[in-house]
């Protein structure tokens, strides 16, 4: 049987497939453009299938805000490779993920992957694309954030991205939600606030702490209050709203922030980025 060059533009437009696969796609669906698209995407699961094992550590990052401002989302879409991660096509499939996520205010990573993506959910669209480009494409991690008003960033290079929600809203915070959300970026905070670190960390930094102060031949008396004192810095240097901020080291961000608004604060924040 004959395939125009026609039928596999068509087919390559509806489904992204390289040349070669669609022709041979129509050819085995006998010029039958919906058994060739079907054909495809069980391709994609048998690719994904013998791909499951591989490491997808390269990726897409991305954060966007709804029109109101009262939502927002961070995503990451991984690959296998540095290659893919900067294609134009896969960066737009990522957008549509993250603007899909949005519009439709998405809150957790599992109600993602059941959303719907142009007539597919989003998690078959992954093995769909996983088929097409011959890589293992993972949703590796999803946040949102609802607030009185939401800001988001994205790194340049899409690898970190952040969210960070505000107890206000309005244009005259739009500078200070810009630079909270860089500061999430450029600084990693582990948490809010002390209160909001994890006892799992906690614990952690006292042992390390201790042990840094028995290696430098402190007495085993003096070794909790060292690491107390250790633990009160982690704090300072790893807690959003007490960290330094960037642009001016001589305040903290709660203090910035309280200077355009005595009760201005952040009500959360979410940071995704590959290693």
């Amino acid at each position: 049987m004959k395939i125009t060059a026609q039928q596999v533009n068509e087919l390559r437009k509806a489904t992204g497939a390289g040349m070669m696969d669609c022709k041979k796609a129509l050819m085995e669906s006998e010029g039958d453009m919906e058994k060739a698209i079907d054909y495809l995407r069980k391709k994609g699961q048998k690719v994904a299938a013998k791909r499951a094992d591989r490491e997808a550590s390269e990726g897409v990052v991305l954060a966007k805000v709804s029109d109101d401002k009262t939502f927002g989302a961070v995503v990451m879409i991984n690959c296998e490779t540095d290659f893919v991660a900067k294609n134009q096509d896969f960066i737009d499939f990522v957008n549509s993920i993250i603007d899909l996520a949005v519009a439709e205010k998405v809150q957790t990573k599992e109600d993602l992957l059941n959303a719907t993506l142009d007539g597919r959910k989003v998690e078959e669209t992954l093995i769909d694309k996983t088929g097409v480009i011959g890589e293992k494409i993972e949703l590796g991690d999803y946040q949102s954030i609802t607030a009185e008003s939401v800001y988001a960033y994205i790194h340049p290079g899409n690898r970190i991205a952040t969210i960070a929600g505000l107890n206000k809203s309005g244009s005259e915070f739009a500078e200070l939600g810009h630079d909270v959300v860089m500061q999430i970026a450029a600084m990693a905070p582990v948490a809010l606030n002390k209160d909001d670190v994890s006892e799992e960390i906690i614990q952690r930094e006292i042992e390390i702490g201790k042990e840094q102060a028995r290696q430098d031949g402190k007495p085993e008396a003096m070794l909790e209050k060292i690491a107390m004192g250790k633990l009160n810095k982690f704090f300072k240097e790893n807690t959003l709203l007490n960290q330094a901020f960037i642009k001016d080291s001589k305040k903290s961000i709660s203090q910035y922030l309280q200077e355009a608004d005595k009760d201005l604060t952040v009500t959360a924040f979410k940071r995704l980025a590959l290693s």
